[in-house]
């Protein structure tokens, strides 16, 4: 359900720039099957040309606490329930869901978009919305505009990625990098965006595109922005993203998952 070219289409071309450097995309296949199962498995990547050398198979145990051992930057999964287990352990995670239509996805691009409060960022500001209102939020934000917000989940993988990046621009690839990055936001410009990019800019962090969307649904841009992948905390936003062709990921961190679990 995601596109592994484009991940190894970026570590060719690291490869090519730097021969001598191991800092790449590495993929571990983990599962709770068995050993015996392996066989079945390596066939399978074999015949779908995928470059996957490492494998955690527990044999029925859950294989969250592996993570830490195999120094994950981020753990993806169907089973919401272990993907709840791996955030709770520090670990960024998302519960993967494929879309509901074919969409043609870049081989040569990594792209990967992202949703802010309670994905990049903490709750914080998610927090007031939902308990004191949009009126409270806003004056919150521009209250506060110059202070940065916590980090959230995937704030590291951002950061992983950005590394990535500047490996490139450090060979004059900016423009061709292979990997861009994307904020979708149902924040306003106007009323509560300066304060996310001043976040990003405190931490040290680009991103390639910043979309601030004023609560309009984020589908209809992400069918323009053709995301291998995109990080939301809110279902609504999954599923319609899931609707117009996007493989979205739920990051279950923060409030939103509260009122989720209620509704």
């Amino acid at each position: 359900i995601f596109n592994l070219q484009a991940l190894e289409h970026v570590n060719a071309r690291l490869l090519e720039l730097y021969p001598d450097d191991e800092e790449r995309f590495d993929i571990v296949l983990m599962t709770n099957n068995h050993a015996q199962v392996g066989v079945r498995l390596i066939n399978s990547i074999n015949h779908y040309g995928l470059t996957i050398e490492r494998f955690c198979m527990t044999g029925g145990k859950s294989p969250i606490g592996y993570l830490t051992a195999y120094l994950t930057n981020l753990y993806l999964s169907a089973d919401s329930e272990k993907v709840q287990e791996a955030i709770e352990a520090g670990i960024a995670s998302a519960t993967m869901f494929t879309a509901n239509k074919d969409v043609a996805y870049s081989d040569t691009q990594l792209r990967v978009a992202f949703d802010g409060d309670a994905v990049l960022f903490s709750d914080e500001s998610e927090q007031i919305v939902k308990e004191q209102g949009l009126d409270r939020f806003f004056e919150h934000e521009q209250l506060n505009e110059n202070k940065p917000l916590a980090q959230g989940p995937l704030k590291g993988f951002l950061e992983d990625l950005g590394k990535l990046q500047k490996k490139f621009y450090a060979k004059n690839e900016r423009l061709n990098c292979p990997i861009r990055t994307f904020l979708v936001t149902a924040r306003s410009a106007a009323s509560s965006g300066a304060r996310v990019l001043k976040t990003l800019r405190s931490w040290g962090l680009e991103i390639d595109e910043a979309l601030f969307l004023a609560g309009a649904p984020k589908g209809p841009v992400l069918v323009k922005i053709r995301p291998h992948i995109f990080f939301d905390d809110q279902m609504f936003h999954i599923e319609g993203a899931q609707k117009l062709g996007t493989i979205a990921a739920h990051v279950p961190y923060g409030i939103a998952q509260k009122y989720h679990k209620s509704a």
